[in-house]
């Protein structure tokens, strides 16, 4: 998979803002065909901050259905990783995305 094409953007809730404070611990939102390795390397790649762990988490779609055999897809899946920084890293910036 292309690396650049890994990393899709960051989740902003309440769990996820207060680990960033807390632990270096970032969550973002991958493509579905990404794996572990892919985003510490794309990480690496375009940021400079080592990695030390991720974490996979994988949301399932929610479908509704309407009669006549018409489904509506209520919510999409999604997958998200959790990646814990480098003790003596910089902060994770996604704007500053370089190529």
């Amino acid at each position: 998979m292309d690396l650049s094409r890994v990393i899709l953007g960051s989740i902003v809730t309440e769990k996820a803002e207060r680990l960033k404070a807390t632990g270096k611990t970032y969550t973002l939102r991958v493509a579905q065909a990404a794996t572990k390795i892919e985003v510490k390397k794309a990480i690496k790649e375009f940021y400079d901050i080592d990695v030390v762990s991720v974490r996979v988490m994988r949301t399932r779609g929610k479908k509704r259905i309407l009669g006549q055999g018409k489904v509506m897809e209520k919510r999409h899946p999604i997958k998200k990783m959790m990646v814990t920084l480098a003790s003596g890293s910089k902060p994770l910036d996604l704007a500053a995305f370089t190529n």
